[in-house]
């Protein structure tokens, strides 16, 4: 092993110590909210047609609720991604006329057109107003300008989101999401949380305060082993809002079947403690190594952890590409194939992405994309292993540092 990473990893055995315990927490919540849910074999079976009665996706539904501790969950295989799901929650608790509220900054680029896009049926097609509140100058939310913002608009909805997108800034804690939350609660209808890439960082989740909490399958709670999906997960008030949108009004949740296997979104949720605590692991080697090169990377060794994600400066757009293109070739799958920045649906810039994944564009499996813009910064994300995570490192700092 490389000696740079041998000592990064004796510096963080603290930091490690303190991910297990976390890990040890929140895999017993999980366990619990499976036995008391009495999930059972039959909870794996398909469903066709219009899934009538099906047991699978209703406890499925009460299983993230009782984990999450929320009164109510959506969670499905229908739901294609985080935006996605981020967009039925906001187009449910949102009606013509109303106001929205962003209080961390300009929302993650595949968002922009779902909120401001023309004549595409955005929000703002259907008379929704977005007002944004900007970052301060350290990266994170002024919570003087959301008080000031929603005391002037009062906003229907509040919108949160925890990590940190394509920004160079801290990924939110559950507590400061709450903080938040708190401080504009008697001015505001709903808050809403994007929850992507914090599920399971911390003991506690940012649901007892807020109204919808959202997220996506294939990143921290499926576990790397849900193939496809995305959770809604809320007060019952909100999801009773969501679920009209997410099907139809008339219809709601009593229909949306599935015709695959149910068993990897309970088995993804069931080891996405463990999972998390991998990923965990490989985001602060990598950070701590990088930085002790000179880069500058989030989160430092003394960071409370809001998300699994490593963002490394690397200021030159060479570097960039070859740092991705080398978390390609030590992926388990199409380790032979070469990423290169292209103009992706829902992306401002070209975007380079590396994710030679077992579940395609899973970011719970070890994965790396950039924006290819200045200052060239790299986010890295996932792990289904830390023995990965360390091999990746050693091979990333050769194509890095040595060229090769």
């Amino acid at each position: 092993m490389n000696d740079l990473i041998k000592s990064a990893m004796t510096k963080l055995t603290e930091r490690f110590d303190r991910i297990d315990k976390t890990a040890i927490v929140n895999q017993n919540k999980v366990l619990n909210a499976f036995i008391d849910n009495k999930v059972a074999l039959r909870h794996f079976s398909p469903t066709s047609g219009y899934g009538y009665d099906d047991c699978a996706r209703d406890t499925l539904n009460k299983l993230y609720a009782a984990v999450f501790g929320t009164e109510d969950a959506i969670v499905s295989p229908l739901i294609a991604s985080g935006t996605h799901a981020l967009t039925v929650a906001l187009f449910g608790l949102l009606r013509p006329g109303q106001t929205l509220l962003c209080a961390t900054g300009t929302p993650y680029d595949t968002l922009n057109n779902v909120i401001f896009g023309d004549g595409i049926g955005s929000l703002k097609d259907f008379g929704v107003r977005c007002e944004i509140v900007p970052l301060d100058i350290g990266g994170k939310p002024d919570i003087n300008s959301i008080i000031a913002a929603c005391k002037k608009f009062r906003p229907s909805v509040v919108a949160i989101q925890r990590s940190r997108g394509y920004e160079m800034r801290p990924a939110l804690t559950a507590e400061q999401v709450c903080g938040i939350a708190q401080s504009v609660r008697e001015y505001v209808g709903y808050v809403m949380v994007d929850n992507c890439y914090g599920e399971f960082v911390d003991t506690v989740e940012p649901s007892d305060c807020v109204d919808a909490l959202v997220g996506s399958l294939i990143k921290n709670p499926g576990g790397g082993l849900a193939p496809t999906g995305g959770y809604i997960c809320g007060t019952s008030k909100a999801i009773q809002q969501i679920e009209g949108r997410f099907t139809a009004p008339s219809i709601g949740r009593e229909v949306g079947s599935y015709s695959g296997d149910y068993r990897p979104f309970y088995q993804g949720l069931f080891t996405a403690p463990h999972t998390v605590a991998q990923s965990l692991k490989t985001a602060l080697l990598f950070s701590q190594v990088f930085s002790d090169l000179g880069y500058m990377t989030m989160p430092s060794a003394n960071d409370s952890l809001g998300d699994i994600i490593c963002s490394i400066k690397f200021g030159d757009e060479r570097k960039l590409i070859e740092f991705c293109k080398a978390v390609q070739s030590v992926s388990p799958i199409d380790s032979f194939a070469v990423p290169e920045p292209w103009d992706m649906p829902g992306y401002e810039d070209k975007v380079i992405m590396a994710a030679g994944a077992f579940v395609q564009g899973s970011s719970i499996e070890l994965s790396c994309d950039a924006p290819i813009r200045p200052p060239y910064i790299a986010y890295l994300q996932g792990g289904l292993t830390f023995e990965h995570g360390i091999i990746a490192l050693e091979k990333c700092l050769n194509a890095v540092i040595v060229g090769k």
